[in-house]
């Protein structure tokens, strides 16, 4: 196996060093490390973190591959600094069977881009109203060990509640996409100011934050860990602190596009601003990045949802909810949180790498850099500013909302167990 020396990085930000890379693994870390038989990678003012990993992807396949593949989605992934992502399961088949999970986990494998973890389906279907093999799944290849209907809620407590009960027994989680479906019919974005200006129908706040509340309530009963996908909303916020506080097992997450978005730009009407959940309010973004500062908020997450040109360029009633985040994640986190003082590159690596590797249980991942760990490693050039061309994307899809928008940061090598799978910017 060949060995490779990172001179110069600052490793999760702090002072200089080298890092030489044997096979699979880191070997040493520190200052004037030999270079004799590796290749160099001349890192001066760049910053070293451990691979990404992303607990909320949607790679579409099987089923949706006119937006993404495993392939076109795991080759995004490594552009973005990523070495793990977690699949959800609201594939065509739903990955809602043994079968179906290990489908994936395969074509993950088979990439050699980054890992794939599928997450399985908490019902069958999706459909909310019959527990999905859990068992079955977590026991296949693929190991699965987060289960959610994300793009719907598990809206039936009786249902929740059994969940949270089946996946103690091996100390899985349940994400839950938390949405009353009924206090949504017909929305469009965020209830407020903004809505009533423009006169669509109105998503408010209390439909994800009731939701949650009574999650957290189910989990402290059963004793079971419950997730929170894209936490929104300034009151969610003080939910999940209330929780943590009382010590229920209770982790966030937070997208990039909502530490950075408000609901004043859908006042365009462009569809590439309609998300589920959908962008709030100027206070809300605020509350969720001094949240995720301050750890009440767990992780980073991207809810990358990729969908074909026809499905986004159109009318915004008939546009399809989501966008596409892994290659521009770690840009968004380093404008909205680095820049502005509210973490530092360590808390980088905690909130979109350890902190999800040990939700998801991603061996291998969320590693310190030190010797003997896996060299699953990204470099990030931090001095880097420039636009976001989505003709660049390694995705199959372009519906980014930072088309032409000028970012700071770049990631210019990403390492998969020792093996380059991004140099200079550019996919190996």
């Amino acid at each position: 196996m060949s060995k490779t020396l990172i001179r110069g990085a600052k490793v999760l930000g702090g002072d200089p060093q080298d890092v030489l890379i044997d096979g699979a693994v880191v070997e040493a870390v520190g200052r004037n490390l030999p270079a004799e038989g590796a290749e160099v990678v001349e890192a001066d003012g760049k910053v070293l973190l451990p691979g990404l990993v992303d607990l909320h992807t949607h790679l579409r396949e099987p089923g949706r591959e006119d937006s993404e593949t495993v392939l076109t989605g795991t080759r995004a992934a490594a552009s973005g600094g990523y070495t793990n992502v977690f699949a959800m399961a609201n594939t065509f088949p739903v990955a809602d069977t043994a079968g179906v999970v290990e489908q994936v986990w395969r074509l993950g494998q088979e990439s050699g881009y980054c890992d794939v973890q599928p997450i399985g389906a908490v019902t069958v279907g999706l459909e909310g109203a019959k527990l999905a093999e859990l068992g079955a799944m977590h026991e296949s290849a693929a190991g699965v060990t987060v289960f959610s209907d994300d793009g719907k809620c598990v809206h039936d407590a009786v249902i929740m509640r059994r969940a949270l009960e089946y996946v103690k027994a091996f100390d899985g989680v349940v994400a839950q996409h938390a949405q009353e479906p009924r206090l949504t019919e017909g929305a469009q974005m965020n209830e407020g100011v903004v809505s009533a200006e423009l006169g669509l129908g109105g998503w408010p706040a209390v439909a994800e934050e009731s939701v949650i509340a009574r999650d957290v309530l189910l989990a402290e009963h059963v004793g079971s860990r419950v997730h929170i996908c894209h936490l929104s909303t300034a009151g969610s916020v003080e939910i999940v602190r209330w929780a943590k506080s009382r010590g229920i097992d209770v982790t966030a997450e937070v997208t990039p596009h909502h530490l950075l978005l408000t609901d004043e730009l859908v006042r365009s009407y462009n569809p590439v601003y309609k998300v589920n959940p959908p962008l709030r309010t100027e206070r809300d973004v605020m509350a969720l990045r001094e949240a995720l500062a301050d750890g009440t908020i767990d992780i980073v997450a991207t809810d990358h949802a990729p969908h074909p040109h026809e499905d986004k360029d159109c009318e915004w009633a008939a546009a399809a909810m989501g966008m596409v985040g892994l290659e521009t994640a770690l840009s968004v986190v380093q404008e909205t949180m680095v820049d502005t003082g509210l973490l530092d590159w360590a808390g980088v690596a905690d909130r979109m790498s350890f902190k999800p590797a040990q939700i998801g249980q991603a061996t291998g991942h969320g590693r310190p850099v030190s010797a003997g760990e896996p060299a699953n490693l990204t470099l990030v050039e931090s001095a880097y500013r420039g636009q976001v061309d989505p003709a660049g994307f390694a995705s199959r899809s372009r519906n980014t909302p930072y088309q032409g928008r000028e970012l700071p940061g770049r990631v210019t090598h990403t390492w998969l167990r020792g093996k380059a799978t991004l140099v200079d910017g550019k996919l190996t």
